[in-house]
């Protein structure tokens, strides 16, 4: 079998109602234009509150002009549905007007990795909506790096040297490559600050599956960076392998167990705790949150998909829902006042500049 891709392409073209969930029209309009595709060998339509989630699988490669191109006509197509049903937003995240090659850049999210498959191919698509591309640091790093998390770091041994994470400067458009466990303290400061550093590759160690494949991507587009302005939270999606040499299924999912705190939620500007459900609740409703993520499994063969798993509609992530709703309650206390709004040098939407300027004249030195 030669090389698959697994991509996630993602935008968001209109919500229904306000940013709260994708109009099932509008998913129609994707699957039909998707069929019609020569490149694809498979692929699954869904939605992640107000995000058109595209997964494919394809033999095209990693930012194949083909496949970026179908992604781009597809979201336009939806835009012109979107715009005939008077939905909100429609067409916010397409910042260009012409395709020019690559869709990077261009205002949707992508997450593809290109990889030899296995025997079976457990694989993993994440999908969050109402945050931004590090609040997938501190799950990606426990998967791959926390023996508290993933017990196979410890005790088996196709796992226990550990990984390789390709960490991104996204404020400096630099890279760097470190290991864990060697490197994990240093690793932990720099993906902390997770509005700057953001992981976006996982690699085997040499030797361990073929090195140079990844193993996990995750999406680190940031669309207020892209458009000079702020027009809608990044959203960003994941995808990862899992067993046979990598984390188990149950490890890659544990992490969302624990209802972290991410930078998001209303208007781009506040810090609310991510909350793990299925497609079905993936709408987001309170102060348009809380922050949700979605987990769809598929076995991969021969490049094609099985009908995904929903892998957080599960009674065991009730607790992790319940605890995020009380946490959500808990900020919501706080106002606009930080820590729920966010610090002004991060907030995405704000006014706070204009009133500075309209104010400076009336500061005066203080003694």
């Amino acid at each position: 079998m030669s090389k698959i891709t697994f991509s996630i392409i993602k935008a968001d073209v209109g919500g229904h109602p306000g940013h709260a969930k994708v109009h099932p029209e509008l998913e129609k309009v994707a699957k039909e234009n998707l069929e019609k595709s020569d490149f694809l060998l498979d692929f699954h339509v869904t939605h992640c509150g107000d995000d058109l989630e595209l997964i494919m699988t394809h033999e095209e490669g990693e930012d194949s002009e083909d496949i970026h191109s179908l992604a781009w006509d597809t979201f336009k197509k939806a835009t012109e549905k979107a715009k005939e049903l008077g939905l909100y937003g429609a067409g916010q995240d397409l910042l260009s007007d012409a395709f020019s090659g690559n869709i990077k850049g261009m205002g949707p999210g992508i997450a593809e990795i290109e990889f030899t498959p296995r025997k079976a191919e457990p694989i993993v698509a994440f999908l969050m909506d109402k945050t931004e591309p590090g609040a997938f640091n501190l799950p990606i790093f426990k998967m791959f790096a926390d023996p508290f998390n993933t017990a196979g770091l410890v005790i088996d041994p196709s796992i226990h040297d550990g990984f390789v994470f390709e960490i991104w400067d996204i404020k400096k458009n630099k890279k760097i490559m470190m290991e864990t466990p060697e490197e994990m303290y240093d690793i932990l400061a720099l993906i902390g600050a997770k509005g700057r550093f953001v992981i976006k590759r996982v690699f085997p160690k040499e030797g361990k599956l073929p090195g140079d494949e990844p193993v996990a991507a995750i999406s680190t587009e940031k669309l207020y960076q892209v458009a000079g302005e702020y027009v809608g939270k990044d959203d960003p999606v994941a995808v990862v392998r899992s067993q046979s040499g990598l984390p188990a299924l149950g490890e890659v999912l544990e992490p969302f167990a624990h209802p972290f705190l991410v930078s998001g939620w209303m208007r781009g500007s506040h810090n609310g705790p991510i909350m793990p459900v299925g497609v079905k609740d993936a709408v987001c409703t309170r102060f348009d949150g809380p922050p949700r993520a979605v987990a769809l499994g598929f076995q991969l063969k021969d490049g094609n998909l099985t009908e995904p798993g929903d892998l957080f509609d599960d009674p065991a992530f009730d607790p992790a829902r319940e605890e995020s709703a009380n946490i959500a309650s808990y900020m919501r206390k706080h106002g606009p006042f930080e820590p729920h709004r966010l610090p002004m040098e991060d907030m995405e939407y704000t006014t706070l500049p204009a009133v500075m300027e309209q104010l400076e004249d009336r500061f005066e030195e203080v003694d």
